[in-house]
């Protein structure tokens, strides 16, 4: 390896990352989550008669150059022929904007990939099929139509909206409110789609759970039943729900999507759409779009990213004492958390203390940002500045947070399991439970052993590193939820134990890099397919991708003492994609929402090949 070169690397990404740091410290990247969220935009502000033909137009102009030769939309590039979820939002939202037409050839096109794949009522996306039937697009689900009293009543039949993660309950309170109503709100200049339905119903063929038969059932009852239909006062409390968990910038939990579902929902309860209260949740949603482009995130990323290249930088070299790492640890102890959100009901005697995804997060702190945090910032909050003790309440969070299981979750601990017919979208099982993850639970041990010098040979280490080793898959692999998807918490997995103490020679350590080389594409380099992270098994992408291959490399540095010629390979694959910067460089190898949405991160491209190189001079270099 020429570690020349390598080093000439790690200074010019160092330098670019400097150039783009904002004034108060901060990176902010913003990172692309497809079409989705532009098509919900779209259709929000037409609903609300916003005329701001400005920005429609070019959410609208993005929308149409996303799309394929076949007519269609995809959510990540290598999906087979394009995504009837993402089509449909698109083909809708093009209409709704005014600017295509349904004679246009690219409409056409779109039209005919949704019928070809069966028509509006295959959709299966939660978010899609709310849109179609606020929209009166379609009939609403009879699984959705749980009265409000089974979640905010004493009279309820056992479900408990907190069994859910934080992210689905502000997803779901907004949307059974509205399924409750059975609202529908209309423009005169909306589109009809009655004709991509292939029959006369407009129901969706994935509304044949257990739930939907209860809710059949319920309805069949008198008023006098154990379970009444939601009363005045249940709605009351799913509204106080809501605004009880909006943040600075009126964003609810930091999610442009459930703000979106947010306004809808108020629209049903009666609000007028130039009320302040809609006002305030659109200026919130309108707050996390891109400054560089036309596309509306799903959140900001503002604390992740600036944790991680503070502490990547650092890693590669930059002193703890360069202005541009002092004010990004400033602005990173500026966004500790101190208010109580919902994590504390299952950790009731804990203090608030951890760190969240984005800029305006003072509700939802999450595990990963806030053990990214505490290596960013240790430098910077010593006994002697005071700050240690802040430091020191981050680190008990992160502590406290640790399931019985041994793994750490990233929201919330000790998160029940829905049962599996519960609901039927796509994705329901791995959005709505918070579970431990492998990736997460990996890094923490990374942090652990790196920043702590913690070890296995005490039982509660030994029992996270027990977790992790039960993960592991027949083939050698490890899933890891929020990355894509084996690679990623295969790398996690091998580096975290290894930090720990797991000896390199242990023989899941072994079959995991066994695994890895397994995959190593023939130019050197690794790269997966976001399918792997919905059919739950590794599909190749046949192209070699930055922070894929940083991660593959991550877990052969942890064990190997001397650089071999699968190392080296490599790390000249990883090299050359940094320099081609092709479209392996925006591959989205972010996971959200399986099946749906895939992120393409571009701190991956700097925060992972920096910490990877700079793992390889460290090591290797002498």
């Amino acid at each position: 390896m020429d570690m020349k070169r390598i080093r000439a690397r790690i200074d010019a990404m160092t330098e670019e990352l400097i150039h783009q740091q904002s004034q108060d410290g901060a990176w902010r990247m913003c990172f692309d989550s497809g079409t989705m969220t532009d098509s919900y935009l779209i259709i929000l502000l037409r609903l609300l008669g916003r005329a701001d033909e400005r920005l429609i137009h070019m959410l609208a102009a993005r929308i149409a150059s996303k799309q394929e030769e076949n007519g269609a939309w995809k959510v990540y590039p290598d999906e087979s022929e394009g995504n009837l979820d993402a089509t449909s939002e698109a083909y809708f939202a093009l209409l709704y904007a005014g600017y295509y037409y349904e004679a246009d050839p690219r409409m056409v096109r779109a039209k005919q990939f949704i019928l070809k794949r069966g028509g509006l009522s295959e959709v299966r996306s939660l978010l899609t099929q709310v849109m179609f039937s606020a929209t009166g697009q379609a009939e609403w689900p009879r699984m959705l139509r749980i009265p409000l009293e089974a979640f905010f009543s004493d009279l309820g039949i056992g479900l408990d909206l907190f069994s859910l993660s934080g992210h689905a309950r502000v997803h779901l309170v907004p949307t059974i409110i509205m399924a409750n109503k059975q609202f529908v709100r209309k423009t005169s200049t909306m589109p009809e789609l009655y004709q991509l339905f292939v029959n006369d119903s407009r129901k969706f063929s994935n509304d044949t759970t257990w739930i939907s038969a209860l809710n059949e059932f319920i309805s069949s009852l008198p008023l006098s039943s154990l379970l009444p239909p939601s009363s005045s006062t249940s709605y009351e409390k799913a509204e106080a729900f809501m605004f009880d968990r909006l943040e600075p910038n009126g964003t609810l939990l930091t999610f442009s999507t459930a703000t979106i579902l947010m306004i809808l929902s108020l629209l049903s309860l009666g609000y007028s759409t130039d009320s302040t209260a809609v006002n305030r949740l659109l200026a919130g949603i309108l707050s996390v779009m891109c400054v560089d482009r036309p596309h509306l995130q799903v959140a900001s990323a503002e604390v992740w990213d600036t944790s991680m290249l503070t502490y990547a930088l650092r890693e590669a070299g930059a002193s703890p004492s360069m202005p541009a790492l002092e004010k990004a640890g400033v602005y990173l102890l500026a966004r500790q958390q101190v208010r109580l959100g919902d994590w504390t009901r299952r950790l009731p005697n804990t203090p608030a203390g951890g760190w969240g995804f984005s800029n305006v997060n003072t509700l939802y702190p999450d595990v990963d940002d806030s053990a990214a945090v505490l290596r960013a910032i240790r430098p910077y909050t010593t006994e002697a500045n005071g700050l240690h003790a802040n430091w020191q309440r981050g680190l008990n969070w992160v502590l406290a947070m640790r399931n019985e299981d041994g793994g750490w979750p990233a929201f919330e601990r000790e998160g029940n399991q829905l049962p599996a017919s519960f609901f039927t979208f796509e994705g329901s099982s791995d959005i709505s439970t918070d579970p431990s993850t492998v990736d997460l639970t990996g890094r923490v041990l990374g942090f652990l052993g790196d920043e702590l010098d913690m070890t296995i040979g005490h039982r509660w280490l030994d029992d996270s590193v027990q977790w992790v080793l039960s993960q592991q898959m027949r083939d050698g692999s490890w899933y890891g939820r929020w990355g894509i998807a084996y690679t990623h918490g295969t790398g996690a997995a091998i580096k975290g134990m290894t930090a720990v103490g797991v000896p390199d020679d242990h023989p899941a350590i072994q079959k995991g890099i066994k695994w890895l080389l397994s995959i190593q594409n023939d130019d050197g380099g690794w790269g997966e397919s976001c399918l792997s992270d919905k059919v739950k098994h590794y599909v190749p992408l046949h192209a070699s991708t930055p922070s894929q291959t940083a991660w593959a490399l991550d877990a052969l540095i942890a064990v190997y003492a001397k650089p071999n010629a699968a190392m080296e390979r490599g790390v000249e694959a990883l090299l050359q994609s940094l320099e081609r910067r092709d479209w392996t460089y925006t591959y989205p190898t972010g996971a959200a929402l399986p099946g749906s949405v895939y992120v393409h991160y571009p701190s991956n491209n700097y925060i992972w090949p920096l910490l990877t190189l700079s793992s390889i001079l460290k090591k290797y270099g002498t």
